[in-house]
């Protein structure tokens, strides 16, 4: 490593720009001569001179890491890749990143990263030069894409800080151009759909279906999910697995126990003494359910030899073909957890009970995302502002017609939820001052 000494050229000027001449430590310890265009020819002496000072600033103070003289794409393909996006993970070590991310990560690094940033340096990547490459970028790529090249870029960044090649992440306080898409509510189906879903969908999908509509859990949950987790009126979260990975539940809040109905559990404990035919040729091949009921293993297995199952097949060749046959191409695994939360708003449960079901961290994230109905109450808030607005009190019989309304409109939401979800809060009493 070349030994960092302290440098104070003169600027100069060279056809229409002032310049300036400094000593770059690679991280192979050569020192080479570097060449800085610093401003336009016309700008005052004084003026470049605080340009100068800004620009050895750093080096003189030992604030520019040796290693950040490596270019972007040579430190990604020698120190980030092999060390944070392996191919294949060391069985019994736990991964930085899930294989999903992973995956994502390359394909934004070779598509993108690469061709727009491969050849500068570490520490020409400042924040105000990514806040221009960001803010360039939203008119070629969509929002959902840009976001994914932001958090490979951060995640990029962020390892250089790990190994010393920088000493901040440029990416801290980026502001990214915003969102500008409209604000389409998740999706979510009703009870009817739900039971026709399920009726076509075979086993043991039917039954994932069942239980991630009645519990709200997320799919890696889901499929992670084992038998000693399994309560006589209650489930345990533990563990999540996903395309290979197994690992925590994506928060602390998400690690819980929480209650399910009878028929969850029954249907759960039906599993192993259900088979299926597999068609293989010509010939029909019976396979059980549940190849091994272990209290370590898993309560939902790959049918032909028990190992855990991948999401994305299962949706593909078993959910969303059925549901297209229903007029349902909008199902997905998100879209049962979203229909969880909506039908327990819609049976009148309270928002802290439903943000304990849902385990969120935060109440705003069941109620804004989750929870995607018009209350009641809202409704009737409404009314009372219309009857206040034209003459502060309302006629007996409008006032009885209210209340008639207001009761018709909870049975007309109800009669659309599970029995044991439906609100027995029917005494309630109306009253406007």
């Amino acid at each position: 490593m070349a030994r960092r000494r302290f440098q104070s050229p003169k600027p100069f000027k060279e056809g229409q720009f002032w310049w300036l001449l400094i000593w770059d430590s690679s991280e192979t310890g050569s020192r080479k001569r570097q060449r800085i265009k610093l401003a336009k020819a016309d700008m005052a002496v004084r003026e470049v001179q605080k340009i100068v000072d800004e620009k050895l600033r750093p080096m003189n103070q030992g604030l520019a890491l040796t290693g950040s003289a490596m270019s972007f794409s040579d430190f990604m393909d020698d120190t980030y890749i092999p060390r944070d996006l392996p191919k294949e993970v060391p069985a019994g070590q736990p991964a930085e990143l899930s294989s999903s991310t992973r995956l994502s990560y390359r394909g934004m690094i070779s598509e993108y990263l690469r061709p727009d940033l491969g050849s500068k340096c570490l520490r020409d990547l400042t924040r105000s030069t990514l806040q221009q490459y960001f803010s360039g970028k939203a008119a070629e790529v969509s929002y959902p894409t840009m976001s994914k090249i932001r958090d490979a870029l951060s995640s990029v960044l962020r390892s250089a800080v790990d190994v010393e090649y920088l000493n901040k992440n440029p990416m801290e306080g980026l502001r990214p151009p915003k969102d500008r898409r409209a604000r389409r509510p998740k999706p979510t189906i009703t009870p009817e759909q739900f039971a026709n879903l399920v009726q076509v969908v075979s086993e043991p999908y039917a039954t994932m279906i069942f239980v991630a509509v009645w519990t709200g859990l997320r799919v890696s949950e889901l499929i992670g999910h084992k038998w000693h987790c399994i309560h006589g009126d209650s489930i345990t979260i533990e563990e999540r697995y996903c395309r290979g990975d197994w690992a925590t539940p994506k928060t602390d809040a998400s690690a819980a126990t929480i209650g399910v109905e009878p028929e969850v559990i029954a249907r759960l404990l039906r599993l192993p003494t259900l088979t299926v035919e597999v068609r293989a040729g010509r010939a029909v091949r019976k396979h059980k359910l549940v190849k091994s009921g272990g209290p370590d293993d898993l309560v939902f297995q790959r049918v032909q030899d028990g190992s855990p199952m991948n999401d994305q097949n299962i949706l593909k060749r078993h959910i969303q073909p059925a549901a297209r046959k229903l007029g349902l191409p909008f199902v997905n695994w998100p879209c049962l957890r979203t229909s969880h939360a909506t039908w327990l708003v819609q049976a009148g449960a309270d928002p802290k009970s439903v943000q304990g079901q849902m385990r969120h961290s935060r109440i705003s994230t069941t109620m804004d995302i989750y929870a995607q109905i018009v209350p009641t109450s809202q409704r009737r808030a409404l009314r009372q502002l219309s009857a206040f607005a034209s003459g502060g009190t309302i006629p007996a019989a409008l006032q009885t017609a209210v209340m008639d309304l207001d009761f018709s409109e909870r049975e007309e939401d109800e009669k659309d939820a599970p029995e044991n979800l439906r609100s027995n809060s029917r005494s309630k009493t109306f009253q406007i001052n």
